[in-house]
């Protein structure tokens, strides 16, 4: 009987525990102190609401260049949810290069500004002031391969109910399918159902040897979960993201990053000029744009 009645309760607490979903990175573990100093918690305070009031939220993203972090689109919408390219709470902060929330060290740096892609859930914040001394998170110019493994962190809500985690969370994935415009990633460590939720929106998937962003969280099942979640792709917005940053006072997330790209566009200049060439007629220039 006694056998039966422990049986009974573990299946309750089994079934308590799936009636709620978990938050931050389901089933991922802390990150180690001072890795992945790169990870941002973007905290905003009086976001206006449909019913004329106000509401909190934070989301999560990446410093890929001196004043300049890489989140969710989805992260500034107004109070009808359309993305929109400015802050729309009272005050946003990015925390920056703090593993522990509530440890020293690292920056609270004010957002002044917003720029949303027109092809994907992705969007650029722009900080009042640059960080200097937290290693950049570059961005990847070649498209991710299905079956590449790939890490991502957050600052997502812990455990169940609403509790706020006061640490950097990380876990281990792979790349499922490769869409035009979205990724679909499954946890892999430490366990199967590793998977991102809520205020985690932003945060980066990145090839690890050495960090490279490819993605960041976008939407996907409630969590915790097996299978895919739906992440934004990066790569194919570098041109959007390098005339963003050029266009504000902050530097390129990496000189490669930023020579790669220009070789490219050097390339397609020098390919015009002789296929033009070729045919006996003038070389049009053309207006290039770039998409914010």
């Amino acid at each position: 009987m006694l056998r039966l009645l422990t049986n009974l309760l573990t299946v309750m607490l089994i079934v308590l525990a799936g009636a709620e979903p978990a938050y931050a990175i389901a089933y991922g573990e802390d990150a180690p102190d001072g890795d992945y100093a790169f990870s941002v918690k973007l905290v905003m305070s009086g976001i206006p609401t449909e019913d004329h009031g106000y509401r909190d939220s934070w989301c999560s993203g990446a410093l890929i260049a001196p004043k300049w972090v890489i989140t969710a689109g989805h992260c500034f919408r107004d109070a009808e949810g359309k993305r929109v390219s400015r802050t729309v709470a009272m005050e946003t902060t990015a925390i920056v290069g703090r593993t522990g929330l509530g440890d020293g060290g690292g920056h609270e740096v004010r957002v002044v500004g917003a720029r949303q892609s027109d092809t994907a859930d992705v969007a650029l914040a722009e900080l009042a002031e640059p960080v200097t001394d937290v290693k950049l998170l570059r961005v990847a110019t070649t498209a991710p391969a299905p079956g590449e493994k790939v890490r991502l962190t957050g600052f997502g809500l812990s455990g169940t109910g609403s509790s706020t985690p006061d640490r950097l969370q990380t876990g281990s994935f792979v790349i499922d399918r490769v869409g035009d415009a979205v990724l679909e990633i499954s946890g892999r460590s430490p366990q199967r159902a590793t998977s991102a939720c809520e205020h985690d929106s932003g945060g980066p998937y990145f090839r690890e040897s050495p960090p490279v962003l490819v993605a960041v969280v976008s939407n996907g099942p409630t969590c915790p979960h097996e299978g895919p979640d739906l992440s934004a792709r990066t790569d194919n917005l570098s041109g959007w993201i390098i005339a963003t940053i050029d266009s504000g006072s902050g530097l390129p997330a990496d000189p490669a990053f930023r020579i790669g790209v220009g070789a490219l566009i050097l390339f397609g200049l020098v390919a015009a000029v002789f296929l033009a060439r070729a045919q006996r007629h003038p070389v049009r220039a053309g207006v290039r744009r770039h998409r914010a």
